[in-house]
């Protein structure tokens, strides 16, 4: 087969790449073993927060005392919840499918690729392609660290924890980043009692500081969270698994139902033949590419969404995959693209997000508190601390971590805000609705104007409104 740009992949990534690429005029061949739909949709940010808004539930009903409206102890049924996730993701996934059936005809092949050069790939059907450019959208797999790898079906993963028949009892969930820990609270607001083991001293990936103080904080009034440690895992002969561990000087262990192994996602370039495509490749095996164009040296060969490991997140993958199918088309024309600003959301309560730039030497910080901040008070989710970031010269934003109630919304203002290149004082000049959440906002805000001097105008009142904060 003789095409202008073959993409090796249909998940978010490779479905932008070919549209994009088509889009431009090029000839596109859309390779995959399983066209099963994409990972967001079959086993990832769907069908977790399918789980997720289950858990909210019974955790909603469960405090609902803190209002005077009792309601006990909710009733967990496990089949049910999980066959509703099931249904929903399944008719998520249903829509990805249609896409792809309504592809033009001759636009997909099902089969495995491999390099034979960097511009011809074999498939597994037999078949030769031979392309002028090549979209590498392979994906990701989940990690089974070695310790783990010879358990069996005691260990589940976030692939297979949706296909449960019903929740387990209790589960060890290893690793403590944002996949483990979203899951791992669902799991104990739905009943299930569950402990978290990771290596790090801090969760999610944070830093050490106050946001992943008041994360930590929270979390552990609901699952057990054991930091800085390295566990070992046996299965019994009941089935179920021990979970071994030293903490504080002390052996410990634990039995489970099943143990969650979250320790994040490797992409799926082994079975590609890297070494025949020509192109150099770093210490993991892993292809060297440039983030603004997607092209790895001056090759014909683009990478994008979790294969190259950058940013594997949804709609960074869309992305990197429509920048890939518009140069893959151009090819040897090709040209640099700016990339939008990083934007990354855990769904635990209180939410994480990281915004921006991580702050340095040239930046100032400010920081609320969300724990007396009166719309979070008034719903009973006053937790978590945000930091707020800005150039110490001029005030303009470049950045934020976020631990608070609803701050998957609070993230993306603030990133548009970046996007636009304002200032502190420009954000604090704008109305805030009282009483919200977005108030919060105010106490960085000012801080940040305050102390790197930013003036305010003289209709800005900066006092503090009822109820915004208490003394209790």
């Amino acid at each position: 087969m003789h095409v202008d740009v073959a993409i090796i992949g249909a998940g978010t990534a490779g479905l932008a790449a070919e549209r994009k690429a088509r889009g431009e005029g090029a000839r596109t061949l859309l390779i995959d073993p399983y066209f099963a739909g994409t990972t967001c949709a079959s086993v990832g940010c769907m069908p977790s927060k399918l789980l997720i808004a289950a858990g909210n539930a019974a955790h909603s009903v469960r405090t609902a005392g803190e209002f005077g409206v009792e309601a006990g102890e909710p009733k967990v049924d496990g089949p049910r919840a999980l066959s509703r996730v099931r249904r929903l993701r399944d008719d998520f996934v249903s829509g990805v499918k249609k896409q792809i059936a309504d592809l033009p005809d001759g636009v997909t092949i099902k089969a495995t690729a491999r390099f034979v050069s960097p511009t011809e790939l074999s498939l597994d059907d037999g078949t030769q392609v031979l392309a002028k450019a090549i979209v590498i959208a392979a994906g990701s797999s989940p990690v089974i660290p070695t310790p783990f790898e010879d358990l069996g079906d005691v260990v589940i993963t976030n692939e297979t924890l949706f296909e449960l028949e019903d929740l387990p009892k209790s589960i060890g969930v290893i690793g403590g980043g944002p996949l483990g820990l979203e899951l791992a609270q669902t799991l104990a607001r739905l009943g299930v009692q569950v402990e978290v083991f990771d290596k790090s001293a801090q969760l999610a990936g944070l830093d050490e500081g106050e946001p992943e103080t008041s994360l930590r904080r929270a979390l552990e009034t609901e699952l057990g969270l054991h930091l800085e440690v390295e566990p070992a895992a046996q299965r019994n002969d009941d089935g179920s698994v021990t979970v071994n561990w030293t903490e504080n000087g002390e052996a410990r262990e634990a039995r489970f139902e099943k143990l969650m192994v979250a320790t994040g996602r490797a992409a799926n370039l082994e079975a590609l033949d890297l070494e025949k495509s020509g192109l150099e490749l770093d210490d993991d095996g892993a292809p060297v590419f440039d983030q603004g164009t997607l092209q790895c040296g001056q090759s014909p060969v683009f990478i994008v969404g979790d294969a190259n490991g950058a940013r594997p997140i949804l709609h960074e993958a869309s992305t990197e995959g429509t920048i890939a199918g518009a140069n893959a088309a151009s090819y040897p024309d090709i040209k640099s693209f700016e990339r939008s600003t990083r934007l990354q959301v855990m769904f635990t309560e209180p939410n994480m997000a990281k915004v921006g730039k991580d702050p340095d030497e040239d930046t100032i910080v400010g920081k609320v508190d969300f724990a007396d901040q009166g719309r979070a008070r008034a719903m009973a989710v006053n937790q978590g601390v945000c930091e707020l970031y800005a150039e110490v010269q001029s005030g303009a934003l470049t950045g934020a971590t976020l631990v608070g109630p609803d701050a998957e919304h609070l993230a993306h203002l603030l990133c548009w805000e970046i996007e636009n290149g304002s200032k502190a004082s420009d954000l604090l000049n704008k109305p805030f609705y009282h009483p919200t959440l977005e108030e919060g906002l105010k106490t960085a805000l000012k801080q940040i104007c305050q102390d790197i001097g930013l003036p305010k105008p003289d209709s800005r009142d900066d006092a503090e409104l009822p109820g915004d904060f208490g003394s209790d």
